[in-house]
C-alpha cells in the first residue's frame, strides 16, 4: 500500500474476514450499546405516580438541549447495525460446518426468545397475583413498564426470523436492499404524517430496524473502503438528521419524550434510519483506535466479561431496578420520585446505578444463566 493510500484507509491489521481472527470491535460496539441502554434507564429515568400507577419520563424534555445527546447515547440503531454483521458471521462459521440456515435460525430464536419469555411470564403471573390480592389497579402499569424493553427483543427476534429473506436480499441485490428499505420507510412516513394513514407506521418496525440490521451486512466493505467512505456515513446521516429535525418536521430526540407531537422510536421513523448512518460512521472511524485500547489485555479481559453478561443485564436490569425501588418503598413506607431534574438529583445519577445493579445480579443468575452461557459460547468461536 502506498503511504497515500495508508493515510486514507483503515489498516489492515483487524479487518474482518480475516483467517482464524474475531473482529473484537464488533463484540465491543454491541456490548457497550447494551450498557449504555441500561445505564441510561438506571440514571436518566424520572418515574411519575399518577392514579393509575407510575409512568416514566426523562430529564430531555425539560433540559434545554440535552435532546441531542440522544444522537449519540439512543444507540439501538448502533445495535442492529452491528447485529446484522454479526448474524452474518455467525451463519457463515455454522455453515462451514454444516449447519443449515434452518437450524441456525431455530437455535438463536430459542437462546434470546427462552429468558424473554420467562421473564415475562413471571411478571404477568406476579401482577395477576398483586392485583387479585391487594386490589392493586396500578400493578398493570408497574409491569408494563418492567417488561417494555422486551420490544427490541421481540423486533430483533423478528429480524433473526427473517435472517433467510435478509440473507438472500444482500446475495442477490447487494446496497440496493438499502435503498428499498429506507426509501419505503420515508414513503410510510408521508403516509403517516401527510395523509394520516397511522396504520402503517407499524410497518417502519420492520422497514427502519431492517435498514440498520441489513447496513451491517456491509460492515467488511466500510472497512476495507478508504476512510473517507467512513466520513460519508457520518456526515450523511448528520446532515440527514439535521435536515429532519430542524424543518421541524421529525423532533429532535432520538428517545420518547412526553410533550413531543410524536416519537421517532415508537414506531420508528426515517430519522432513525439517518441516526445509524451517522451512529455506524463515528463507530467505524472510532474503530482503529478502539482496537489499539482492546489488545491491551485488562480491557480485553473486561470486554470478554461484559460482552458475555451484556444481554443478560439488558433483559433483566428493568427487574433489578423494580425490586430496588419496591424495596425503598417497604423502608421508607411511601412512593417518593423525583418529578424533577434538580442539581441534586444530577448530582446522585452515579449512585442511583448501583442498587439496581445489585438486585438485577441474583436475577440474572437465576433466569439468565443459559444465555449468559450461550453468549460466552458465542464469542469463544473463532471466525
Amino acid at each position: 500500500m502506498t503511504q497515500a493510500g495508508a493515510t486514507d484507509a483503515h489498516t489492515e491489521h483487524a479487518l474482518p474476514g480475516n483467517a482464524g481472527t474475531r473482529d473484537t470491535f464488533i463484540d465491543f460496539v454491541r456490548a457497550f450499546s447494551l450498557i449504555v441502554v441500561v445505564i441510561w434507564h438506571w440514571a436518566f429515568t424520572i418515574l411519575k405516580w399518577r392514579s393509575d400507577g407510575p409512568h416514566a419520563t426523562n430529564p430531555i424534555g425539560f433540559t434545554d438541549g440535552l435532546w441531542l445527546s440522544s444522537w449519540l447515547f439512543q444507540v439501538m440503531p448502533l445495535f442492529f447495525f452491528v447485529g446484522g454483521y454479526g448474524h452474518q458471521q455467525s451463519y457463515k462459521r455454522k455453515q462451514e460446518r454444516g449447519s443449515s440456515m434452518s437450524s441456525f435460525v431455530a437455535k438463536r430464536l430459542q437462546e434470546l426468545a427462552a429468558p424473554a419469555l420467562a421473564l415475562a411470564g413471571v411478571w404477568i403471573v406476579l401482577g395477576i397475583a398483586v392485583a387479585i390480592v391487594f386490589k392493586a389497579s396500578w400493578i398493570q402499569r408497574a409491569v408494563t413498564l418492567v417488561i417494555s424493553p422486551l420490544w427490541f427483543i421481540g423486533v430483533y427476534l423478528l429480524l433473526v426470523a427473517m435472517f433467510p429473506i435478509w440473507d438472500w436480499l444482500h446475495r442477490r441485490f447487494g446496497a440496493l436492499v438499502l435503498v428499498w428499505l429506507g426509501g419505503s420507510a420515508m414513503l410510510v412516513d408521508v403516509l403517516r404524517f401527510r395523509h394520516e394513514f397511522s396504520e402503517i407506521a407499524w410497518l417502519n418496525m420492520i422497514l427502519v430496524w431492517g435498514f440498520c440490521h441489513q447496513l451491517g451486512f456491509f460492515y467488511a466493505n466500510f472497512v476495507r473502503a478508504p476512510r473517507r467512505v467512513s466520513w460519508m456515513l457520518t456526515w450523511g446521516g448528520l446532515f440527514g438528521l439535521a435536515g429532519l429535525v430542524y424543518s421541524r418536521a421529525y423532533p429532535g430526540s432520538m428517545v420518547g419524550v412526553p410533550g413531543d407531537k410524536f416519537s421517532n422510536m415508537a414506531p420508528p421513523t426515517v430519522a432513525i434510519a439517518t441516526l445509524v448512518l451517522f451512529q455506524s460512521g463515528v463507530a467505524l472511524l472510532l474503530r482503529d483506535a478502539t482496537l489499539e485500547r482492546l489488545k491491551r489485555p485488562n480491557w480485553e479481559r473486561a470486554s470478554v466479561v461484559v460482552n458475555r453478561f451484556a444481554m443478560p443485564l439488558f433483559l433483566f436490569h428493568t427487574t433489578g431496578y423494580a425490586i430496588s425501588y419496591s424495596i425503598g418503598f417497604l423502608i421508607k413506607g411511601e412512593k417518593r420520585f423525583a418529578e424533577v431534574a434538580t442539581p441534586m438529583w444530577w448530582l446522585g445519577r452515579p449512585v442511583a446505578l448501583i442498587l439496581p445493579l445489585i438486585w438485577t445480579a441474583p436475577v440474572i443468575w437465576i433466569f439468565g444463566k443459559r444465555l449468559a452461557k450461550s453468549e460466552k459460547s458465542q464469542l469463544t468461536t473463532q471466525a
